[in-house]
């Protein structure tokens, strides 16, 4: 097996030699190869994008006209000296850990990842490896989520008890991802309103066929009595909010797991679309890989932690 890293840090982002292409690049680079489309992921300037068929309507969505190409999950692709392929993450419709080999040496760049079903998007696929790159967002053992039915029950509850007084329930969550989780978690118990750039990422992610049930964009027009209305933190910010009439305000994060709630709300879910302490345990084992490099989070703790389980560990700078 080769002494020469798959994968390397630079200033752009990771880096492959043999491929001469980034994953995930912040600087601009000749090619890109994008794990999702939330914008620490997917920015702009790139000459070419590659990404799976799933995620490139939102990308084209959020960046405009790119050079850009999607392909499904799982299919090879020969790039410079190594093959790569897209397989999923689970962490939001359309995202994709990239497996890379060369010479039967496999690597594995996580993306971001969530190990426990949603329903909605592409499920969590563990992929057989050398060398795993993980991201460790909640890499502590303090961060342990409780099972979805339970949280969005909770949201139920709160929804309803907010309609009985007759006020609309404000939940504030990303507006990719999260916010269309919730929506199909939660259909059913009434009228779902939206921010406008919530409603324009959920009409994409519904011509693509995601269960994503009917919804009402909210402009000028206070929410509807007893509805759910589903907007992004920065929403409450804007001139919008002041439309809204009576309404009651909560957030969905794994970060309300620290805190009884979000500044500015009155209550808190705790709801992440990464994997928490045992799934980021659970997802390293799967991969059968001896040596793990961690990024985007608690990087260090992580990293000790699986050294102190006899796996060669590093945090990626």
């Amino acid at each position: 097996m080769s002494r020469d890293p798959i994968l390397i840090s630079t200033k752009a982002g990771l880096y492959c030699p043999d491929g001469d292409f980034h994953i995930d690049p912040m600087g601009r680079v000749p090619r890109a190869l994008i794990t999702h489309g939330h914008s620490d992921h997917a920015a702009r300037g790139m000459g070419a994008y590659l990404c799976t068929a799933a995620a490139l309507p939102v990308i084209r969505h959020r960046l405009g006209k790119i050079n850009a190409e999607g392909i499904a999950y799982g299919e090879p692709r020969r790039i410079g000296g190594v093959t790569v392929s897209f397989h999923p993450a689970g962490h939001v419709p359309g995202s994709a850990q990239i497996r890379i080999e060369r010479d039967g040496e496999v690597w594995v760049a996580s993306g971001d990842y969530k190990t426990a079903a949603d329903g909605l998007c592409e499920a969590f696929e563990p992929v057989q490896c050398h060398t795993f790159l993980s991201e460790c967002t909640f890499g502590l053992p303090v961060f342990r989520w409780q099972p979805e039915a339970t949280v969005l029950d909770e949201i139920a509850r709160w929804w309803r008890a907010n309609a009985a007084e007759g006020r609309a329930s404000v939940l504030l969550a990303y507006s990719f991802g999260k916010a269309q989780r919730l929506m199909a978690g939660l259909q059913g118990l009434g009228p779902i309103c939206t921010h406008p750039v919530v409603e324009e990422v959920t009409a994409i992610l519904r011509a693509q066929g995601y269960g994503l049930p009917p919804t009402l964009a909210l402009n000028d027009t206070p929410a509807p009595k007893g509805a759910l209305v589903i907007a992004s933190p920065n929403a409450m910010a804007s001139g919008w909010a002041l439309g809204l009439g009576p309404h009651v305000t909560a957030a969905a994060s794994g970060w309300m797991a620290l805190a009884a709630r979000r500044k500015g709300t009155a209550a808190a879910f705790t709801l992440s679309d990464h994997a928490d302490w045992p799934g980021l345990n659970a997802a390293v084992a799967a991969t059968g890989a001896a040596r793990v490099l961690t990024m985007h989070g608690y990087t260090r703790p992580f990293s000790q932690w699986l050294a102190s389980r006899g796996l060669q560990s590093e945090v990626i700078r």
